[in-house]
């Protein structure tokens, strides 16, 4: 069983890497109010069912793709239930089939490490390297269960202010699409 801390409402008293730093001042200075946990090493999606537990939200399922050129890349957000389909991401973005992007890429990209990519991790793109698209079922809920940017940390925060103060802050638009 992986360990989940007793969830806090401050800041970490130590940050991980610069973008861990960067997602907590920006939460702080755009007073969106946020309950995290600390966790063990989180990586898959069954990690994430003792957290969402202990937060009392679902964990969102997040995934960088491109195209085979690896010159788009998409920033895929959907919810944890939902099993990935290439063909369905595609069909609804019409656009030629994609494949996940590497951890390199996640790295260098948005500053990550497999398991620990979200929407807080844009921060990391000012360039807009990365297109958004969300998935309209993982953003009906009032709380937004998701990585702080680590594999050892994660959140939830108002949908609402996510989406009309936090991506405005990053500069992303996204797509909205069904799958």
């Amino acid at each position: 069983m992986i360990y989940v801390s007793e969830p806090f409402t401050d800041t970490p008293a130590q940050y991980r890497n610069d973008l861990h730093r960067q997602v907590y001042e920006t939460l702080v200075r755009l007073s969106i109010p946020f309950v995290r946990v600390d966790t063990d090493d989180a990586i898959t999606m069954d990690d994430c069912i003792a957290i969402a537990e202990r937060l009392q939200t679902p964990i969102v399922k997040t995934l960088l793709l491109c195209n085979r050129q690896q010159t788009n890349f998409y920033l895929f957000v959907t919810t944890s239930e939902k099993p990935f389909s290439t063909k369905n991401f595609s069909r609804a973005m019409e656009i030629s089939r994609v494949s996940f992007a590497s951890g390199e890429q996640l790295e260098s990209m948005l500053g990550t490490k497999v398991g620990s990519a979200s929407v807080l991790s844009l921060l990391h793109d000012p360039q807009m390297h990365v297109q958004l698209v969300l998935d309209k079922q993982a953003f009906e809920a009032e709380w937004y269960g998701c990585s702080d940017s680590t594999t050892t940390g994660y959140m939830k925060l108002p949908t609402k202010d996510l989406l009309e103060k936090f991506l405005p802050e990053t500069g992303h638009t996204p797509i909205w699409i069904e799958v």
